[in-house]
């Protein structure tokens, strides 16, 4: 009897330790970008990176740490040496999100990133994530509003989008095409109501810009908004590991 005791003892206990779920480890997502992604200072707004917003997606278990800079291309960020800081800490389970292109693409600026270069640079940041058992998340340049005279979107990113999309299937990493869904976003909402995305003020509209601004790369904090939940459904439909820390909404009772 005793034996038949210890047995069904023995069984609950394998039942209930195989029940058991361990809470997930504290992860950092570190974004690594330009300007339609970084923190904006106060002396910008509304002009709204997209990862500000993107931050309050993640419950407790998820710090997003927002490394982007106005200006900066893949070869800027290395050579300021914005990049090794983040690779020197990164821990397994990590993230690290890149969206990089705007200024790569620009032959007149300072940051401009030749093709091969860019290529190489994105291939850097994902061997190096790996290399401390983080995952790397490529993501496309986002949209710039620029209509033709029919009303139909037009491409912005041509070349520097389909490189990233051509490393990241080489390199098998998740990818979050921003420019093709930014695009199909401003086309859904037209031509007059994108402006509503953008950083789109008449003079004296804001004390932070008296002539006002007429700016079709940048967002405001509507446009900011848009763009990150464009990026939290990839994470989704990416089936990330992330996804499970996504903050659950409430129900009222």
């Amino acid at each position: 009897m005793k034996n038949l005791f210890r047995r069904i003892l023995a069984v609950y206990s394998l039942l209930a330790l195989s029940a058991f779920t361990p809470p997930p480890g504290k992860i950092t997502v570190y974004l690594i970008g330009d300007s339609t992604m970084s923190i904006k200072q106060v002396k910008a707004y509304p002009e709204t990176g997209w990862g500000m917003p993107f931050a309050y997606f993640f419950d407790e278990t998820v710090t997003v740490d927002n490394r982007a800079q106005n200006g900066r291309s893949t070869r800027t960020f290395i050579e300021e040496k914005r990049w090794q800081p983040v690779a020197d800490k990164l821990q397994e389970g990590d993230y690290v999100f890149i969206q990089f292109g705007h200024n790569d693409e620009v032959p007149t600026k300072k940051s401009y990133t030749t093709e091969p270069e860019f290529k190489a640079n994105l291939i850097r940041f994902i061997t190096e994530s790996r290399a401390k058992k983080a995952t790397p998340v490529l993501i496309t340049p986002v949209a710039r509003r620029k209509f033709d005279a029919a009303g139909k979107i037009e491409e912005t990113h041509t070349v520097y989008s389909e490189l990233v999309r051509t490393v990241a299937a080489d390199y098998k990493t998740p990818l979050i095409d921003l420019d093709k869904q930014s695009q199909q976003l401003l086309q859904q909402v037209g031509v007059e109501n994108s402006k509503l995305l953008f950083l789109q003020l008449a003079p004296d509209e804001h004390p932070n810009y008296p002539e006002g601004k007429d700016d079709n790369t940048h967002f405001n904090e509507l446009g900011a908004r848009r763009m990150a939940e464009i990026v939290l459904a990839n994470i989704k439909s990416l089936k990330l590991e992330l996804a499970d820390r996504i903050v659950k909404p409430e129900i009222v009772k």
